[in-house]
C-alpha cells in the first residue's frame, strides 16, 4: 500500500488543498452552522455531536490516519487569498489491486457555492489521483434532482453510469442516487475514427 506523505498540500490556481487540522475546527463549525440548510437536504444525517469538538478532533484523526495509511484523502479548500475555508473534498473508499479506484464526495459552504472552486478543487484531486496515486477509476453519486451537483460533475468530465436503489441514507431516509465515474483513458462517448 503506498503511504502518502503527511504534510500533504495540493496548489491550485486559487487554492491550497489540505487535511483538516484542529486549529481548522471554528471556521469549520462557522462555515457548517452558516451552511445547514443549505447542506442538509444533500447529506448524510448530522450526528448529535456533529459540530462538537470532540467530533471534530476525531475527524482530524480519521484523516491523518487514512493518508498515512493511502485509505482516503481528506482535504480542506483553503481560499489562499485570505486563508477563508470554503468546503471539503475527499478521495475516500481508495482501493488497490485489480480496481485501482476510489470515491468522491465535496461540499462548499453556501457563500462560495456556484463561483468555480470546486470544480478547480475537482480537477486538481483527479489530476493527483492519477498521477501520485495511480487509480484508475474514479466514482461520485449524487441525489437525482441535485441539479448542481450533477452539472459540477459533468462539467469535470465525469460521465453517467446509471442509477443505485437507496444508495445512502439522506435525512434519515435511504435514498436513490445517480452514479457518475471518470475514467482513465475514458472512450465513452468517442468513436474509432476520432
Amino acid at each position: 500500500m503506498m503511504l502518502l506523505r503527511r504534510k500533504l498540500r495540493i496548489e491550485t490556481e486559487r487554492l491550497t488543498l489540505r487535511p483538516p487540522v484542529h486549529s481548522d475546527f471554528r471556521n469549520w463549525t462557522a462555515l457548517r452552522v452558516a451552511s445547514m440548510d443549505f447542506l442538509t437536504p444533500w447529506e448524510p444525517s448530522w450526528a448529535e455531536d456533529h459540530l462538537s469538538r470532540k467530533s471534530f478532533s476525531n475527524r482530524v484523526y480519521w484523516a491523518q490516519r487514512s493518508v498515512t495509511g493511502g485509505t482516503a484523502l481528506p482535504l480542506f479548500l483553503i481560499r489562499r487569498e485570505d486563508q477563508a475555508l470554503l468546503g471539503a473534498i475527499t478521495l475516500d473508499n481508495i482501493r488497490r489491486g485489480p480496481a485501482q479506484a476510489g470515491t468522491l464526495g465535496y461540499w462548499t459552504g453556501e457563500q462560495f457555492s456556484r463561483r468555480g472552486y470546486m470544480a478547480e478543487a475537482i480537477a486538481t484531486v483527479v489530476h493527483y489521483a492519477r498521477t501520485q496515486l495511480d487509480l484508475s477509476r474514479l466514482e461520485a453519486a449524487c441525489l437525482p434532482e441535485n441539479a448542481a451537483s450533477r452539472g459540477l460533475l459533468e462539467k469535470s468530465g465525469f460521465k453517467y453510469e446509471g442509477v443505485a436503489q437507496s444508495y445512502l441514507q439522506i435525512c434519515g431516509r435511504w435514498r436513490t442516487h445517480v452514479l457518475y465515474a471518470s475514467l482513465r483513458n475514458d472512450r465513452r462517448g468517442k468513436t474509432d475514427a476520432g
